[in-house]
C-alpha cells in the first residue's frame, strides 16, 4: 500500500457558479460558466457547482448541455419540494432533476427559526420535505446532498431539531449533509465545538461544510470543521459570494495540500502538478469579471512572496524560507523582490538578478541604480510596485536601454458638448523614429486611451509586438494637495500570454504623469519582446 493510500479523501465542492454568482455585480455568461466549470474539472475539484436549473435563462441553458469532465460531478442546485405536493408534483424540483447533472444539492432550512417565519410549514413538513426531495434525486440515480442552511444557529437555537434535518437527509440516502453557517457569524472554537458533536453521531465523510465570510473566518472555519470530522469543503474561487463571500478556495486548496496536519493526513482529487495552475485560475477568474487581481491575496496575490526590506531580503537570498511559508513556484507564483527608497544593496542584486540584468564588471553600478532610485523617490517616484519603470532605470543608468523612438511633441484635447454628452478625448503625438519625424492622432474615451491610440499610430513598424498589448488598471495618487499638485500615475498592462507589468509617471499635470507611465510601458514591452530598436521598416 502506498503511503497516499493511507490518507484520509476530502472531497472538495466549488459554489463559483452558484453561491459566486449572488456577489453583487456578478453576472456570468453561460460561455463564461462553461470555461470556469472546465478550468474547475481540470484543476481536480470534485464536485462543481452550476447553479440553478429553471431559476433563470442564463442557469437553464448551462444545464442542457452536456459537459465533459474527466474529474468533477457536475451538481446542479435547488430547493427541496414545497409542502402540500408531492415530489413528482413539483415543477421546480422537476426541471433541477431534469438537468444534465451527475449530483444534486437541495438547500433545506434547518433553523427551526426559519421553518416557522419563512416557510410558514411544521417542524414534521419540513423533515418530510428533505426526506421525499432526497428520495426523488436518488430515484433518479444521482448523487444526492442536502445544504443544512442555517445550521450553526438552528443548532444553537434547537440542536435536536438540527441533528433531525441530517437524520433525515441521511437516511433517505443523502451523500452529504452539508453544514452551512448561511450568516457567518460562527466562530472557528463553536464550529469545532459543534461538528464535533455532530461527529460522536454521524459518520465524518458523510458531512461537509459550507462557510460564508461575514467576520472574515470563512477558511479558519472550514479548516475547523475538517479537523473535527467534516469530509466535504465547500467553497469559491477567490472567495466569491454574497455580501462577504464564501470560504476562499484558492486559500483552502493550498493548505490542505501543503500544510503539515493536513498535507500528511488528508488527499484530495488535486495533486501537486495541478496546485501549479493555481494562480493561473485564480487570475482567470478575475480576468472573466474584469476585475484587477487582490495583488495581496494570500499564495496567489503579486504580493504574497514580495520582499522590500533590505534585512528580509538579504535572509530571503540566502535561504527563502526564513520569510516565506511555502515555494511560491508549488501555486504558480513567484518570488518579487521589491526595491524603493528603504532598499539596501541585496535588493538591488536580486532584483537585477531576477530581471537578467548583467551588471558585468561595473562595481559601482549598484551603488548608482540604488542612489537613483532614492533621487527619483524623493520627487515621488515609487518602484516597490512598478516593476517595469525599474528595470528600465536600471539599464538607463547601465547604457543598455534601447531607444525605440524619441517623443517631440504631444497634445490632447477633450471635448464636450450638449449634443454629444459623452466627453472624447483627442490626442496628437509626434515622434522621432530613426531619424524620421512621425505624427498621428488618436482618438478616445479619456485622454490615456487617446495618447495610447496616438502613440500605436506613430509606432506600426511594432505594432505586431504591441498588438496585444492592454491596459488593465490605471491609478492616480495626488501627493500633496491644492491644484497644482504633484500626481502619480500607476499602469498596470498586460499581454495575450497573461503577463502583467507596472509601470509610473509623476508630474504636476496628470496627463504628463500619465504618459510617461504609458511610454514606459510601451518600451518595456518592446524590450521585453527582444525586439530590436531598428527593426526593418513595414510602413
Amino acid at each position: 500500500m502506498s503511503e497516499n493510500d493511507s490518507l484520509e479523501r476530502l472531497y472538495l465542492f466549488d459554489t463559483t457558479l452558484r453561491d459566486g454568482q449572488q456577489t453583487a455585480g456578478v453576472d456570468f455568461s453561460v460561455d463564461d460558466k462553461i470555461t470556469i466549470a472546465k478550468t474547475l474539472d481540470e484543476l481536480g475539484l470534485d464536485y462543481v457547482e452550476g447553479g440553478y436549473p429553471g431559476a433563470n435563462p442564463t442557469d437553464t441553458n448551462f444545464f442542457s448541455k452536456s459537459h465533459d469532465f474527466s474529474h468533477a460531478k457536475m451538481t446542479a442546485f435547488g430547493m427541496t419540494k414545497r409542502a402540500g405536493r408531492s415530489a413528482a408534483n413539483d415543477p421546480g424540483l422537476a426541471q433541477i432533476l431534469g438537468a444534465e447533472a451527475q449530483a444534486v444539492c437541495l438547500v433545506a432550512k434547518s433553523w427551526d427559526y426559519h421553518v416557522d417565519v419563512a416557510l410558514k410549514i411544521s417542524l414534521e413538513e419540513n423533515l418530510e420535505c428533505i426526506s421525499e426531495s432526497v428520495k426523488a434525486i436518488v430515484e433518479h440515480e444521482k448523487e444526492a446532498m442536502i445544504d443544512c442552511e442555517h445550521f450553526f444557529d438552528g443548532y444553537k437555537a434547537n440542536p435536536d431539531y438540527a441533528l433531525s434535518c441530517i437524520e433525515t437527509a441521511l437516511e433517505a440516502g443523502a451523500r452529504w449533509a452539508v453544514l452551512c453557517d448561511t450568516n457567518g457569524g460562527t466562530l472557528p472554537g463553536d464550529v469545532y465545538d459543534i461538528v464535533t458533536a455532530l461527529s460522536a453521531r454521524f459518520q465524518g465523510d458523510r458531512l461537509g461544510i459550507h462557510a460564508h465570510n461575514d467576520t472574515e473566518n470563512a477558511v479558519s472555519n472550514s479548516l475547523a470543521a475538517i479537523d473535527a470530522g467534516v469530509r466535504q469543503v465547500q467553497g469559491t474561487l477567490n472567495g466569491l459570494g454574497e455580501r462577504c463571500g464564501n470560504a476562499n478556495m484558492v486559500s483552502l486548496i493550498p493548505s490542505l495540500l501543503l500544510k503539515p496536519g493536513y498535507a500528511d493526513k488528508y488527499k484530495t482529487g488535486i495533486n501537486l502538478a495541478h496546485l501549479k495552475k493555481l494562480k493561473k485560475t485564480s487570475l482567470l477568474l478575475d480576468e472573466i469579471l474584469n476585475r484587477t487581481p487582490n495583488r495581496h491575496a494570500p499564495y496567489v496575490g503579486d504580493n504574497a512572496f514580495a520582499h522590500k526590506g533590505g534585512i528580509h531580503v538579504s535572509a530571503v537570498m540566502k535561504d527563502p524560507s526564513t520569510y516565506e511559508h511555502v515555494d511560491p513556484e508549488q501555486v504558480g507564483n513567484a518570488r518579487i523582490i521589491l526595491v524603493s527608497d528603504q532598499a539596501g544593496r541585496s535588493n538591488i542584486l536580486a532584483r537585477l538578478e531576477a530581471a537578467g540584468i548583467s551588471v558585468g564588471e561595473d562595481k559601482s553600478a549598484v551603488e548608482r541604480i540604488l542612489s537613483g532610485i532614492k533621487d527619483k523617490e524623493l520627487e515621488g517616484y515609487s518602484f516597490d510596485s512598478a516593476g517595469a519603470s525599474f528595470e528600465l532605470l536600471a539599464h538607463e543608468m547601465l547604457g543598455t536601454l534601447p531607444t525605440y523612438f524619441n517623443v517631440l511633441n504631444y497634445e490632447v484635447k477633450v471635448a464636450w458638448d450638449e449634443a454629444n454628452p459623452a466627453p472624447r478625448a483627442t490626442a496628437i503625438v509626434s515622434l522621432n523614429i530613426d531619424g524620421q519625424s512621425v505624427t498621428t492622432t488618436g482618438e478616445g474615451n479619456g485622454p490615456v486611451n487617446a495618447l495610447d491610440m496616438a502613440i500605436r499610430g506613430d509606432l506600426r513598424r511594432y505594432a505586431p509586438y504591441l498588438a496585444d498589448m492592454r491596459l488593465v488598471d490605471f491609478k492616480v495618487r495626488i501627493l500633496n494637495t491644492g491644484t497644482g499638485a504633484v500626481t502619480r500615475v500607476f499602469i498596470e498592462s498586460a499581454d495575450g500570454e497573461g503577463q502583467s507589468w507596472r509601470t509610473v509617471g509623476v508630474s504636476e499635470n496628470i496627463v504628463a504623469a500619465s504618459f510617461q507611465a504609458l511610454h514606459d510601458s510601451i518600451v518595456y514591452k518592446l524590450m521585453k519582446e527582444g525586439v530590436s530598436p531598428n527593426p526593418a521598416n513595414t510602413d
